[in-house]
């Protein structure tokens, strides 16, 4: 059964910093990409990162650029999210996802909360 299972979340202030990790289960996605989501309470979700297979190509949302980082340890079967600078809009329920089908994330993660306090 492909599993993947975030942690990391917690209660942060203002300008601190956390790192996410998504570890994949039941499934090498090494061939894969993955994505780092988020929703807050009454907004769309966003895709907030996203990273190839091989790392080669990574994307960000304008609203994380240059505070977010989005990593992968293929052997470890492991994807990552360093944030830093955090900021209260940043709260909300962060998800990660493998591009199984180009375009297209279709295996998800249960979700880590992160609540940053002002």
């Amino acid at each position: 059964q492909v599993q993947l299972v975030e942690s990391g979340g917690g209660l942060v202030q203002a300008g601190g910093s956390l790192r996410l990790a998504c570890a994949a289960s039941g499934r090498t996605f090494s061939s894969y990409g993955m994505g780092w989501f988020r929703q807050a309470p009454g907004k769309e979700r966003e895709r907030v990162a996203a990273i190839t297979w091989g790392g080669g190509t990574i994307l960000y949302a304008n609203s994380v650029k240059g505070r977010f980082t989005i990593s992968r340890d293929n052997a470890k079967n492991t994807v990552y999210l360093q944030m830093n600078r955090l900021k209260p809009e940043d709260t909300a329920v962060y998800y990660c996802a493998v591009e199984d089908v180009p375009g297209h994330y279709n295996i998800w993660g249960r979700g880590t909360q992160v609540t940053v306090s002002s």
